[in-house]
């Protein structure tokens, strides 16, 4: 070996620096300290050098020892989202905090890529995997449980096991009921109000219409099929959808829901290319970015209290239990141009 080239430690070299036996700092180092009757003392006084001296732990042979990997999963549909990689930050600064090593993979929503990416999971000896925004996240759960990995559901809800999720229909009908104050104020109370965005077989997009159409039933106002397009989320769909409703109609609603930013940054695109003034609309977003609140502060947004439901989350991987398929409703909050820049969350 070259010299210049470290030599990596071992633990016989911490046993040496720590006056300690091998065999004792192996049981520090995989967590079995305690069983081998080892002190706590010693045992910090291990931890404390592997520390100072960047000592790195294999993962997957603790695991074996263990039984435990100390690892945890996420997959992810998307990183080119705020939400998303919202999601994916906070889940792993909170697994560090907690003591975990997080593994997060992206698939692109494509159901082949979530099976691969839960296989190779599984090869880790992860302790739990999250399936956030997964297309089939039963197929998932049934191919963890199989190996004795319990799965947890996260934006998207499956019926196998548990699922935190934000509070879609009441989300909805709060943010519609804020549009239609909107044209209120304006005189147009009673114009047309456009669903646009979302995936028709989705639970979220199909709870997001359900309170969309309730909240225009609340004000007397009907919901017909032409103004409800869930023609998926990305933006050039979104920009065909809005063609061909102009093509119908002559003429834009007067308002429209839009059901991610993702649709609302193809909607953007449609807008500066047909020459049409989005400043004539009033827009409602199931989601929230802040740049796009900078450029129209007007915008009425939806922003899912990610931290809320990653803490309830960890709240389920922490439960020594055995855990009972149930969907649990995050709130989220709607902001927009009101005095304190936030309206405040109305009861169902």
């Amino acid at each position: 070996m070259p010299d210049d080239v470290p030599k990596r430690l071992t633990i016989y070299d911490l046993a040496n620096l720590a006056g300690s036996s091998p065999s004792t700092v192996s049981a520090v180092l995989n967590g079995s300290w305690q069983n081998r009757r080892v002190s706590e003392k010693l045992a910090k006084r291990i931890l404390a050098v592997a520390e100072k001296e960047g000592y790195s732990i294999n993962m997957q042979a603790r695991a074996l020892r263990r039984e435990r990997s100390g690892i945890i999963g996420m997959i992810v549909p998307m990183y080119d989202n705020r939400y998303f990689s919202s999601i994916a930050q906070i889940f792993e600064a909170e697994a560090r905090k907690r003591g975990y090593f997080a593994i997060v993979s992206c698939t692109n929503r494509d159901p082949e890529q979530e099976q691969q990416a839960a296989q190779m999971m599984l090869s880790y000896r992860v302790e739990k995997l999250i399936c956030t925004g997964a297309t089939d996240p039963d197929s998932i759960t049934r191919m963890c449980n199989a190996q004795g990995v319990a799965t947890l559901n996260f934006d998207l809800p499956g019926r196998l096991a548990p699922s935190v999720i934000s509070a879609n229909r009441m989300g909805a009908r709060a943010l519609t009921k804020a549009i239609l104050t909107r044209l209120q104020a304006r005189g147009e109370m009673h114009e047309p109000v456009l669903f646009i965005g979302g995936r028709r077989e989705d639970h979220n997009t199909q709870e997001r219409i359900a309170g969309f159409k309730e909240a225009l039933a609340e004000n007397g106002l009907a919901a017909p099929s032409e103004s409800i397009l869930p023609c998926g989320y990305a933006g050039p769909k979104a920009a065909l959808a809005l063609d061909a409703y102009l093509a119908r109609h002559q003429r834009l609603p007067a308002a429209m829901f839009v059901n991610s930013t993702i649709t609302l940054e193809g909607i953007a695109h449609w807008f500066n290319s047909s020459g049409h003034d989005m400043g004539e609309i009033v827009f409602g977003c199931f989601d929230w970015d802040p740049l796009a609140a900078v450029f129209n502060p007007h915008f009425l947004m939806v922003r899912q209290n990610v931290p809320a439901m990653i803490d309830r989350l960890f709240d389920l991987i922490e439960t020594s239990s055995p855990l009972a398929p149930a969907v649990i409703e995050i709130p989220p909050e709607i902001l927009g141009d009101d005095e304190a820049g936030r309206q405040p969350f109305p009861a169902a």
